[in-house]
């Protein structure tokens, strides 16, 4: 081989070793994304084989979601310190292995322990996938490729969920939505291992503990408020984060760098994807209601009809932000794919009893799926533009934290709008919180059109 030849040789293997690494990675943020709602149609038959009570049965939801979002700065500072590789295969094998106890669960109070694990290690494995994409992809095109495919799976991944925890719960047991994780796992987990590079670790000499519990308890008393409506731990979990951010201001290695929030494209982001979770949550929560109450459907008829928001937001990522993404400033996808989300839901908003699927429903699922991927592509692409590669971790939580609270908040204030006002009000409430993401983000979010060489 010549001496031309070889150098090449070697970059295109090492191109290939790349690509291949993203389809792993994807695989285990595949794995968080269907977590968020596969259990969700499953619980009925949990509750009863387990035995459990109407209202112990919300805590296999709220242990997952208050484990990950209270432990997510604290994984992503980990990913930094430890490596992402080795962050990776730890959070898979953990995941896993939470998920295989949580389908053996003997009692109801097993299986939220396991609901808990599991939200743990989410917490480390969500800013480690995220973090991996951004130090690992850097030129334009190929960038909105990689985000493309984390986009579609952030986009589409709680609709799939619904789809296939129908499947799983109607044909085999409610156990196999929590064992599903076990495949997927060990598949990422090979695969990481052999394709994904190490990166560097960057051991501290502290890992600032103080702001842990601060940042952690913080977060869980936000997001457990937003679950059990308890207007006081809502106060006390913002005194928390404010004690927090005076921790950080002052200490010499800071769990989150106030510099990657207080920049003006990466806070716009965050705020953005915050604000769109909230109002996303309130079509899925419409949807998930009418489907099962107002028109009977059984688990899987439900799933399926979700389907539309999954191909929505796979044709988007694929066709409109992968080949825009280079071309255009990010606030005009992001701006866009917010309106057309409002827009669809504005659609469902007007849904009555007897309202055609093919004519109506379908088609603001599709939009809603376009907008959702429109919007969240270039979202995540920013959300760690600019950041130094040993703290693209702690970047990665922000976004991923914004992404809990701003569900959990959005769940709870739509469904007391809900409970008062009906599920049309609250959906159109939804419509409302979309539209502000799009003023937030075509105010803050002023990232140029990437340039040729580098995002």
């Amino acid at each position: 081989m010549s001496s031309v030849a070889a150098p090449l040789e070697a970059t295109r293997r090492s191109e290939g070793r790349r690509w291949l690494a993203l389809g792993f990675i994807a695989g285990a943020q595949l794995m968080i994304a269907l977590d968020a709602t596969i259990v969700s149609i499953a619980l009925p038959s949990a509750q009863h084989a387990l035995g459990a009570t109407d209202s112990d049965r919300q805590w296999v939801i709220t242990a997952y979601t208050l484990a990950f979002g209270g432990l997510l700065l604290f994984g992503g500072r980990v990913a930094d310190s430890l490596g992402r590789k080795r962050s990776l295969l730890i959070g898979l094998a953990g995941f896993a292995l939470a998920s295989v106890a949580g389908g053996a669960a003997p009692t109801f109070t097993f299986l939220i322990a396991a609901r808990a694990v599991q939200g743990a290690f989410a917490a480390l494995l969500a800013p480690t996938a995220l973090s991996l994409l951004a130090v690992t992809f850097s030129e334009p095109k190929e960038r909105a490729t990689a985000f493309a495919v984390y986009g579609s799976i952030a986009g589409s991944g709680a609709a799939i969920g619904m789809l296939l925890g129908g499947v799983l719960t109607q044909y085999l047991s409610w156990r196999w939505c929590l064992y599903v994780n076990l495949p997927i796992a060990v598949a990422a987990g090979i695969g990481g291992w052999i394709f994904v590079r190490p990166t560097q670790a960057r051991p501290t000499a502290s890992l600032d503990l103080p702001g842990v519990v601060l940042a952690g308890t913080g977060l869980v008393a936000i997001v457990y408020a937003a679950s059990s409506h308890t207007g006081g731990l809502v106060a006390a979990g913002l005194f928390l984060l404010a004690m927090f951010v005076l921790r950080e201001l002052r200490t010499r290695d800071p769990l989150l760098p106030m510099r990657i929030v207080t920049d003006r494209v990466r806070g716009g982001v965050y705020l953005t994807v915050g604000l769109v979770l909230a109002g996303m949550f309130g079509a899925y929560l419409f949807l998930t209601y009418y489907f099962q109450v107002a028109h009977h459907y059984t688990p899987m008829q439900a799933g399926l009809a979700f389907l539309p928001i999954t191909l929505g937001s796979q044709a988007a990522s694929w066709l409109i932000a992968r080949r825009l993404m280079p071309r255009l400033p990010a606030r005009v996808l992001i701006v866009a794919g917010a309106v057309v989300s409002a827009a669809a839901l504005a659609m469902l908003a007007q849904l009555r009893p007897d309202s055609n699927y093919l004519a109506m429903i379908g088609p603001a699922e599709l939009l809603l799926g376009a907008g959702l991927s429109t919007m969240m592509v270039p979202a995540f692409s920013n959300a760690t533009r600019g950041v130094a590669a040993h703290e693209a971790g702690v970047a990665s939580a922000v976004v991923n934290a914004t992404q809990q609270v701003g569900a959990s908040i959005g769940i709870a204030v739509l469904n007391s709008i809900a409970v008062v006002h009906g599920f049309a009000t609250a959906t159109a409430w939804g419509a409302g919180i979309m539209l502000l993401a799009a003023v937030v983000g075509g105010v803050l979010i002023n990232a140029p059109r990437p340039s040729p060489r580098s995002a």
